[in-house]
């Protein structure tokens, strides 16, 4: 190990894998946050800054005065009022019903 950098509350020394090593005056070696903020604060390596993430802005549409603006309805609206048209209206006569009448018919 090469030391680049000697204190008197550390010692930096470079691996021959190119990582770092800290150790600290009591002959421990050192860790962690505080081992970066030591290589960082020496200005062995550069702490990468997470860049903010940017913030869109919803697109606002101008609707023309004349057409009021179009409403959307959710995924959850539009099944829930389907499920209902399904069924058939009181005043129909059920499919299985009209076969049933005309084969009377037929008999008379």
């Amino acid at each position: 190990m090469k030391v680049l950098q000697k204190t008197d509350e550390y010692t930096i020394y470079q691996k021959r894998s190119g990582r770092y090593a800290v150790e600290g005056a009591d002959k421990k070696i050192i860790n962690g946050d505080e081992k970066v903020s030591i290589l960082v604060a020496a200005g062995v390596v550069k702490q990468a800054v997470a860049k903010p993430a940017p913030v869109e802005e919803p697109a606002v549409e101008e609707a023309p005065a004349e057409e009021a603006p179009a409403e959307e309805t959710p995924a959850e609206e539009v099944v829930t009022e389907a499920a209902p048209a399904e069924e058939a209206p009181a005043d129909e006569v059920p499919a299985e019903a009209a076969p049933a009448e005309s084969a009377d018919e037929e008999a008379k």
